[in-house]
Parts: C-alpha cells; structure tokens; sequence
C-alpha cells in the first residue's frame, strides 16, 4: 500500500478535510492532496505531526488501515520467546512501558528504513 492511501484513509477515519491535513503538516492544501494522490512524498516531520496530532506511531500513520503490517494471529512456538514475554509481563508497569517503547522505535526505524528504500527505488 502506499503512503497516499494510508493518509486518505486516515484523515476519512477521523473525519477531516484535506484542508485540516494540511493544516496539521504546516502545508497547502494543494500539497496535502498531491500527498494523499501519492504524487508527492510527505516529509518525514510531516509524519510525526501526524502522529503526534492522532496519538499513534509513524509506523502507524504509514501503515493506516493496511491489514498486511500486523498479523491477525501470531503462533508462538518457541518455548524461549514465550518465557522472555511472560517475564517482561511480570516487569513493573513503568519497566514494561519503557521496554515496549524501546521495541516499538526500533521496529518503527526498520519499517521507515523499508518504506524508504522501496519507494527510492522506484524513483
């Protein structure tokens, strides 16, 4: 999916114009829909008024509605992982907060690291 799609589908989710997008963004509306038409990228401090403004991550933003980017089931098998996820279950809920934070930027880091590389190549 591209970022376009995941922009239009947000802000129809919350129900805003482009107009109100682009206010968020520091843009014209002209811009934001050449965005939202993925006919022009979205800068990155774009991204994270985005997020910031709807309380949810880049990776969240890029990936809005995208039902691909997290699995609706996930199997665990491995005995080792399902022993290091229950113990950071029993962490202090600051401690657990923290680490989860930690997990989520990395995993943010890699899908912008992909997302970049992917639409450079199309260029």
């Amino acid at each position: 999916m591209k970022i376009g799609n995941s922009l239009k589908k947000l802000r129809e989710s919350k129900g805003l114009t482009q107009q109100e997008m682009a206010d968020i963004i520091h843009t014209h509306r002209t811009g934001y829909s050449k965005m939202e038409n993925n006919q022009q990228e979205i800068p990155v401090d774009g991204l994270i008024l985005l997020s910031k403004n709807f309380g949810m991550s880049v990776d969240d933003v890029i990936f809005f509605g995208d039902k691909n980017s997290v699995p609706g089931e996930i199997s665990l098998e491995d005995k080792a992982v399902l022993e290091q996820l229950q113990l950071i279950n029993e962490l202090e809920p600051e401690e657990k907060n923290l680490l989860l934070k930690l997990i989520e930027t990395f995993v943010s880091k890699k899908r912008f690291k992909d997302y970049l590389q992917k639409n450079i190549a199309t260029l």
